[in-house]
């Protein structure tokens, strides 16, 4: 009996983490999408000047940047919200195992889960 409650425990866990993981993609795409219809709507028509380079805008830099940009109407922080959220979804499915395997006393788990969270997080602040 008990090893039936473990088995649907962790098939449970697998679901929310495949819906996590289908969810997050999807709502990604559908958002860079519509960034990226708006950004074409404005500016499709428009040649583009290949000779010089132009990095991102200051404020693209940032989490916060983005979804100030995006929040204000900004066609291409739309679009970086989206790939922000993209980047986001894998670190929220390792957020979640983690917290599973805590909540399952899973100590060799647990840690290494702690380590690959460590080392996205680290990765992901640019340092």
């Amino acid at each position: 009996m008990l090893g039936n409650k473990r088995n649907f425990s962790e098939r449970q866990f697998e679901i929310v983490v495949g819906n996590l993981l289908r969810y997050g993609v999807i709502l990604a795409t559908i958002i860079v999408f519509i960034g990226g219809v708006f950004y074409l709507i404005r500016h499709g028509g428009e040649a583009s000047n290949y000779q010089i380079f132009h990095g991102e805008p200051p404020y693209f830099r940032s989490p916060e940047g983005v979804a100030t940009a995006a929040f204000s109407g900004r066609r291409r922080g739309i679009i970086q919200l989206g790939l922000l959220l993209l980047i986001i979804t894998p670190v929220a499915r390792v957020t979640f195992s983690l917290l599973a395997f805590m909540r399952q006393r899973d100590t060799t788990y647990t840690i290494v889960t702690l380590i690959v969270l460590a080392g996205l997080l680290i990765s992901l602040s640019g340092n």
